[in-house]
């Protein structure tokens, strides 16, 4: 059984993923920052596990992650002030890659966004730049790091149906995918040791999760 820590375990894709990663066989400690969604997480079978990423130092972060094997970064500022798009997107997301590293947990997923990267193309006078910049910043970082790491580039995020498949491949054009088929791939790559040190840029298509990824 892999016990996975899944930081961000309230958002939207995180609670698609959640049961997902239960049925088969992970053991998963939804990170959430307000006590008040706890019921929501467990009851989808996650343990609840409270606290705030955003404003953890690394040895904190170190001793929340200690005992997982697994770290799935679902997390985001959400848009809002730069400066705390910045705090959680990409400083507290590195903090958190850091304590893995000494924590023991090897395996990290990072569910980034199709673009991502250091030609992202945003201007600075975009509202989007903050993400972009600090998204960016992070997934090199990871790249950069002795994990064994997948960085997930979804396109932009629907509320369509699970279809269990994608298109994967940067030399497409952006396009859609639903939240409940990027919950399909974290559960997909996370135990999955052929996905390792890859990046994937995706968006809805024609080839089932399972091979797009393999």
């Amino acid at each position: 059984m892999t016990r996975i820590a899944l930081i961000g375990g309230h958002g939207k894709v995180a609670l698609l993923a959640i049961p997902l990663l239960v049925s088969q066989g992970d053991e998963v400690g939804a990170v959430i920052r307000n006590p008040d969604h706890a019921a929501d997480v467990e009851a989808l079978g996650a343990t609840a596990v409270v606290a705030d990423i955003e404003h953890m130092d690394q040895q904190e972060i170190e001793s929340l992650l200690d005992g997982y094997d697994v770290v799935v970064w679902s997390a985001g500022a959400g848009g809002g002030s730069p400066e705390r798009t910045y705090a959680v997107d990409r400083d507290a997301a590195v903090r958190s890659m850091d304590a893995a590293t000494k924590a023991g947990a090897s395996r990290y997923v990072m569910v980034s966004y199709f673009g991502a990267g250091p030609d992202h193309g945003v201007p600075q006078d975009n509202s989007f730049f903050a993400y972009a910049d600090a998204k960016s910043a992070a997934d090199a970082r990871l790249a950069q790091s002795e994990l064994d790491w997948t960085i997930l580039r979804p396109s932009r995020l629907t509320d369509g149906p699970a279809t269990g498949s994608v298109s994967v491949g940067a030399d497409q054009d952006k396009s859609e995918v639903s939240r409940a088929d990027v919950a399909a791939t974290i559960a997909a790559v996370v135990d999955d040791s052929r996905t390792y040190r890859q990046t994937y840029e995706y968006n809805h298509g024609s080839t089932p999760i399972a091979e797009a990824f393999a």
